[in-house]
């Protein structure tokens, strides 16, 4: 893996230091970036008003966009923190509010109470009406790159990533542990636009080693390209330093292949 992080684009061998220390020069280089930061609304087919988050590079660009979905708990702190992590390296990107039609405006929730109801709600039909919103946004943003946009998404988000990459011409996509892909969206291989990259947590219970394998299938069956990364000592929601899971190695080097794949 330490390999592979030497080819991340924009990041050297030694920025991607695990632990105290590479989170230290993140920061720092964050805080060199000039960034505009902005909550906004978006008209949506067939509903009321949805909120989302934005950040950019604060010069004129353009610059490729990026649509960052949510885990089942809103677009809350990490959310937000994760959105300007990527207008730091470059990024327009926006995050949807995916429980507008359910939760208030700006709902955060708590790790510890699942929102059940909320995330109930949300079903292919109102994440194809949200992503499509989120993506007209970018594409009529002249600070974009209109045929440089991807998304990533965590969690819940990971299988929204999924949905899409199939019902939108993305450049790529991401999807961090998404679940429920294996059970319910494998006819989705074959609409896939973008190349995709998953990320797995090899301790994850909730998306076994049979589900993994059922989206790889999938995905070959349909001569879609893929990569696919397994953490074998990390656990569901590694990525959130939020979280109790947060596992920081697979984090870092996660983010790293993140972002040379964004850009390649």
């Amino acid at each position: 893996m330490a390999v592979i992080l030497a080819f991340a684009a924009g990041v050297s061998v030694r920025d991607c230091e695990i632990g105290a220390e590479g989170a230290r020069k993140e920061v720092k280089f964050m805080s060199r970036i000039e960034i505009a930061k902005e909550r906004i609304e978006l008209k949506v087919a067939g509903s009321g008003p949805m909120g989302a988050y934005t950040a950019r590079p604060a010069n004129r660009g353009p610059h490729p966009g990026l649509m960052v979905f949510q885990e089942a708990f809103g677009v809350n702190s990490h959310v937000r923190n994760l959105t300007e992590r990527f207008a730091a390296q470059g990024f327009v990107a926006i995050a949807p509010e995916l429980f507008h039609r359910t939760a208030p405006l700006g709902f955060e929730g708590n790790y510890g109470d699942f929102p059940r109801t909320h995330y109930q709600a949300v079903t292919t039909d109102t994440v194809e009406a949200d992503v499509r919103a989120a993506y007209d946004w970018l594409r009529s943003n002249s600070a974009v790159h209109r045929d440089r946009i991807s998304c990533v998404g965590f969690c819940m988000g990971g299988r929204v990533a999924v949905l899409a990459n199939g019902a939108l011409p993305l450049r790529s996509a991401v999807s961090f542990y998404g679940g429920g892909i294996a059970q319910a969206l494998l006819d989705r291989a074959a609409r896939q636009h973008g190349p995709i990259l998953l990320l797995w947590g090899g301790l994850d219970k909730h998306i076994t080693a049979e589900h993994r394998r059922s989206v790889i299938e999938a995905l070959n069956a349909n001569k879609r390209p893929y990569v696919n990364i397994e953490f074998s000592n990390a656990d569901h929601g590694f990525f959130c330093d939020e979280r109790a899971a947060y596992e920081p190695h697979a984090a870092r080097q996660s983010w790293a292949l993140t972002q040379e794949f964004l850009r390649s």
